[in-house]
């Protein structure tokens, strides 16, 4: 039986860094440690009263260190304070959000600093004298041991499967047309975003339509999120104490009104309990359970940030969350339900493709953004989404509420 929390929870700072495909001069903890910093001066808090801490962290191989999130403690002001580390694949950042909202919500803490930081590209592969093999290669760990790590599974492929099994089940949707006016508008949407990792790029549908197939026919190049280095914190605090804060930072409160996670089988089939094909249902049953428990619908989010490893998987997300209709996924410009053209503001950060991707903390970041748009434009309700693992298996989605001082 799922319950409810037993108190209001809140954001009431947030920080992200810069995004980089590589920061040569800081490390991950001087990532972590800005992150942590920036969001403490945004709610005028000190860090002696934050009473414990969530990390998101990835891998160790990235960290270049087994336990990694020992080091951490000290660097983030935390010594002699618990400190629990997420890890979840993509979804590392969603999760490691809904664990910081857990020990404030169950009445254990009042106030939670939740971080997620990633530096990929400290990998190195010494042969080719690149990050870029030792970085697959990592990531490939994630795949079955037993067979499929030894076919070359990449992280393409996680999704390819997916995109590919939707796009034979709706053969009409996804078209390449309506794929590159949502890129162009992430594009666009990027340079609003101070710290997004390609916001200086112009990116065209004709662009988009003559890039190189990563894995044909599911996407090419420029569909496809990067390698990102950076650090995102987030404070979370509860009812009575978030009202106090946020008085003196000047800024609302952010209240997680819906929180839903669900994890799809490993293993694919054509019925439950396997994985099916041509669907994402974790994000289904996440955001339905967001949904119920924020007592909202599709109807009433005015942003989405959303976690779009790749392109034609936002839109099958989409229709998920219940947007669009599943196989009409190009509804979102066709039928003009997505800003500039419609009112539902998507990825305003320009997403993981144009914001970046620093996969501890890049749902963290997405939520950094989400609240950023509901202050600044005066909006209600945002939904934040997190998915990752092999075949997009792990769903999180979170609805936010802006309150007021």
């Amino acid at each position: 039986m799922r319950r409810g929390p037993q108190r209001k929870v809140a954001i009431v700072g947030a920080f992200t860094t810069p995004c980089r495909g590589r920061w040569l001069s800081k490390t991950l903890w001087e990532l972590a440690q800005w992150a942590v910093s920036g969001a403490l001066q945004d709610a005028k808090l000190s860090i002696s009263r934050v009473e414990a801490g969530v990390i998101g962290l990835y891998n160790d191989i990235f960290a270049r260190q087994a336990i990694p999130e020992s080091s951490f403690l000290g660097h983030m002001g935390l010594a002699f304070k618990p400190l629990v580390r997420v890890t979840n694949g993509g979804a590392t950042g969603i999760y490691a959000f809904g664990t910081a909202f857990d020990m404030v919500a169950s009445g254990r803490y009042d106030i939670v600093l939740c971080v997620g930081a990633e530096k990929a590209t400290d990998c190195y592969d010494f042969m080719s004298e690149t990050q870029t093999p030792e970085v697959v290669q990592t990531i490939a760990w994630s795949w079955d041991p037993l067979f499929e790590r030894d076919q070359g599974a990449t992280a393409a492929d996680s999704y390819a499967e997916v995109i590919l099994s939707y796009m034979d089940k709706y053969p009409n949707d996804l078209k390449m047309s309506v794929r590159g006016e949502i890129l162009r508008i992430l594009c666009e949407q990027a340079k609003n975003n101070p710290n997004a990792q390609r916001r200086d790029e112009i990116v065209t549908p004709e662009r988009v339509q003559n890039s190189p197939w990563i894995i044909e026919p599911a996407f090419r190049k420029l569909e496809t999120c990067v390698y990102t280095e950076g650090a995102c914190a987030l404070i979370f605090a509860a009812e009575g104490v978030a009202e106090e804060i946020c008085r003196d930072a000047g800024n609302p409160p952010i209240w997680i009104e819906g929180l839903g996670f669900a994890n799809e089988p490993y293993w694919w089939g054509l019925k439950h309990p396997h994985k099916l094909p041509g669907r994402i249902e974790s994000d289904h049953l996440a955001a339905k359970a967001a949904y119920e428990m924020a007592g909202v619908g599709p109807q009433d989010i005015k942003v989405v940030e959303l976690h779009d490893a790749f392109l034609p998987q936002l839109e099958i997300t989409m229709a998920e969350m219940g947007f669009v209709p599943l196989g009409q996924a190009d509804d979102l410009i066709e039928k003009k339900v997505m800003a500039p053209h419609g009112n539902l503001l998507v990825n305003p950060s320009g997403g993981l493709i144009y914001g970046g991707h620093f996969v501890g903390g890049s749902n963290m970041f997405s939520a950094w953004s989400a609240r950023r748009e509901l202050i600044r434009r005066e909006l209600d309700y945002a939904l934040v989404h997190g998915t990752g693992a092999s075949s997009a298996q792990y769903g999180g989605v979170a609805i936010l509420k802006r309150g007021v001082i």
